[in-house]
C-alpha cells in the first residue's frame, strides 16, 4: 500500500470523525493552594471544540491526496 493512500485514508477518517465528536474534553490537575508542604489540588474539565470547517478540510485534503496517487 502507497503511502499517499494511507494518508489520504487517514485524513478522510480523521475528517468524519471531527465533523461527528465535535471536539473532545480533558481532565487537567491544578494546584489551588499549597503552604509548605500541604498542598490543595482541583480537577477541572477542559473542552477543546474542533470547527466544521477543520473536518471539512481533512475531508477534502485526503480525497485530494487520494486522486493524486492514484495518478501517479
Amino acid at each position: 500500500m502507497k503511502a499517499t493512500t494511507v494518508i489520504g485514508a487517514l485524513l478522510i477518517v480523521l475528517g468524519a470523525a471531527a465533523l461527528v465528536y465535535k471536539g473532545f474534553n480533558y481532565t487537567s490537575e491544578e494546584t489551588v493552594l499549597q503552604v509548605g508542604s500541604v498542598k490543595a489540588t482541583a480537577e477541572t474539565e477542559k473542552s477543546v471544540p474542533i470547527p466544521n470547517w477543520a473536518g471539512i478540510a481533512a475531508i477534502v485534503a485526503g480525497v485530494l491526496v487520494l486522486f493524486a496517487g492514484k495518478r501517479r
